[in-house]
C-alpha cells in the first residue's frame, strides 16, 4: 500500500462514517476488511460503496496494518509537510526527487537516571528530568555503552512516565541501567539503530496479538535472540479481565500466530485462551495506585 494524503483523506472520511465509491479503494487489504466486516459494501445498481459502520475497529484494523496509519491526522500532517518541502526543491532545483527529506528522522530516548552515551563522538548525558525526554535526530552518530539495555515501549503515555513503572522493569530487567526508546514518529531509524549496536533490547508493548505481530515483523526478525517481549507476570490475571472487543476485532487477522519462543508463545495461548487483549497503559495506572496506598496520599 503507497500512504498517500489522497489515501489519509480517504480513510479519514471512512472513519468518520463516511462512505466512498468503491472504485476509489482497491487492494488486497480492502478485500481482507471486508471479508472481516471491518468494512461493508452496499450495492445500488452498478454503483457500489463502502463503509466503516465500526470506527473503533476500523482504526485498529488499519494499525495492525501498518503502524503509521495509527494516527491518521498526524500521517497526513507529515505528508503535506513532506510534500511542502518538494515543492520547495522543485522551485529552487527544478526536480523535485533531488533529494528526498524527512522532517523528523530519529527518534526519542528517555532514562530515570543518568546515562554516559556519545554523539557524534562527544560525550552525551540522557537524564531528562522528570516530565521531559530527548530527541536523537543524528542517530546515526548516536552509541550507548555495551551494558546498557534498550527498552522500547510502543506507547507514548508509558513512554512519558517511566518512572512510575520502574518497579516493573526492575523486576523484569533487573538493575541494569536502561535506556527506553519510542518509534514516534513511526519510521525505520530505531531497528536499523537497533542493528548496528550490540545491545540488548527488550520490547514493551500492548498485550495482543498485533503487539506481538509488531515485535515479531519488525524487531525479533532482526534482532534475534537479543530481543525479548516483557512478559509481566501478573499477565494472565489481567487477561482474564482485559479486552474482548479488541481481540474480537484483531482475531481473523492474527489467528494464524505462532512463536517458537515458549514463553511468547504461552502469552499467545492466554490471550487465545481467555479470548482478551490488555493495554499496556494499565501497569502505569496499577503501579501510580500502589505507590499512592503506600505512602497513603
Amino acid at each position: 500500500m503507497k500512504i498517500t494524503t489522497a489515501l489519509i483523506d480517504k480513510l479519514i472520511r471512512l472513519r468518520n462514517g463516511e462512505s466512498l465509491p468503491a472504485s476509489q479503494l482497491r487492494g488486497e487489504w480492502v478485500d481482507e476488511m471486508l471479508s472481516e466486516g471491518i468494512l461493508v459494501s452496499t450495492s445500488y445498481g452498478s454503483r457500489r460503496t463502502l463503509r466503516a459502520p465500526l470506527p473503533h475497529p476500523f482504526c485498529q484494523a488499519l494499525s495492525a496494518m501498518d503502524e503509521r496509519l495509527a494516527d491518521l491526522s498526524q500521517m497526513r500532517e507529515m505528508l503535506l509537510s513532506e510534500e511542502a518541502l518538494r515543492a520547495k526543491q522543485a522551485a529552487t532545483t527544478g526536480n523535485s526527487k533531488l533529494l528526498t527529506v524527512r522532517s523528523c528522522p530519529g527518534f526519542p530516548v528517555n532514562s530515570y537516571e543518568p546515562i554516559v552515551c556519545s554523539l557524534h563522538g562527544q560525550k552525551f548525558v540522557v537524564s531528562p528530568e522528570e516530565g521531559s525526554f530527548l530527541f536523537v535526530t543524528d542517530w546515526q552518530e548516536f552509541s550507548i555503552p555495551e551494558d546498557v539495555v534498550v527498552v522500547g515501549i510502543e506507547n507514548m503515555e508509558n513512554f512519558r512516565f517511566i518512572r512510575q513503572q520502574r518497579t516493573l522493569f526492575e523486576q523484569f530487567i533487573g538493575s541494569t541501567q536502561l535506556l527506553f526508546v519510542s518509534r514516534y514518529p513511526q519510521s525505520t531509524d530505531l531497528v536499523s539503530w537497533l542493528q548496528h549496536i550490540p545491545n540488548r533490547y527488550v520490547h514493551f508493548g500492548d498485550f495482543d496479538l498485533a503487539g506481538i505481530h509488531i515485535f515479531l515483523t519488525e524487531f525479533h526478525i532482526h534482532l534475534g535472540e537479543r530481543s525479548l517481549f516483557l512478559i509481566p507476570e501478573d499477565i494472565e490475571a489481567r487477561l482474564s479481565r482485559g479486552s474482548r472487543e479488541r481481540y474480537d476485532s484483531q482475531y481473523c487477522h492474527f489467528r494464524h500466530l505462532h512463536c517458537d519462543n515458549p514463553s511468547l508463545q504461552h502469552l499467545i495461548d492466554l490471550i487465545n485462551k481467555y479470548h482478551r487483549c490488555y493495554d499496556q497503559e494499565g501497569y502505569i495506572t496499577y503501579l501510580s495506585f500502589a505507590c499512592a496506598q503506600l505512602f497513603g496520599s
